[in-house]
């Protein structure tokens, strides 16, 4: 190593990095018990693999890219789980097309949130009803909606590392929305 390169501390991580990768965890299983689990795993396994950090990047990188694994790993438990391999639609699900147009029907059309998107994003009322809403999303409707559109990971890994195919997929995903978006309309809007 280069005299100049900065040596790992883990006597720091907690200090400086477990209140991001806390918020990181749970912003991405909605549960804190298994939030806090993880975090601390992340630390143990970047412990042990403290000789290989390579200084390619931040520690504080490094230690999310370890805790993106444990949270993969934490979905695919739950995919093995009886209660989530038995995941169904929604037996209420209302059908929000219409059949011959394709066009949504006039009592589910999607209302003007009168606001910028992006200007949302930044809005602590909005994140928090958006996560409010995520919760109440089967877990893995959860798993799939977190991997696709808050880590931005390709579908092609979503599907392989949840064990899914490209359809289920698809289909996973469209109904995450749309109960996300029927959700925010009515504790949003």
């Amino acid at each position: 190593m280069d005299v100049n390169t900065p040596v790992p501390d883990p006597g720091k991580w907690v200090n400086n990095y477990a209140d991001f990768l806390f918020g990181y965890a749970i912003s991405r299983l909605n549960n804190e018990e298994q939030a806090k689990d993880l975090v601390q795993e992340t630390f143990l396994a970047a412990l042990e693999r403290l000789g290989t950090f390579e200084n390619r990047s931040t520690e504080r990188t490094w230690l999310v890219s370890i805790l993106k694994n444990k949270i993969v790993d934490a979905y695919r438990k739950k995919a093995g789980s009886p209660a989530f391999s038995e995941i169904k639609a929604i037996e209420e699900q209302q059908d929000f097309f219409d059949e011959d147009t394709g066009h949504w029907k006039s009592e589910h059309q999607p209302l003007s949130w009168g606001a910028d998107g992006n200007a949302l994003l930044t809005n602590k009322e909005f994140n928090s009803i958006l996560q409010k809403c995520m919760q109440k999303l089967p877990p893995m409707w959860m798993s799939v909606f977190s991997m696709k559109h808050l880590d931005d990971t390709p579908t092609e890994t979503i599907c392989t590392e949840l064990k899914l195919s490209a359809a289920n997929f698809w289909v996973i995903i469209h109904r995450a929305k749309l109960n996300l978006r029927a959700c925010l309309q009515k504790h949003w809007l």
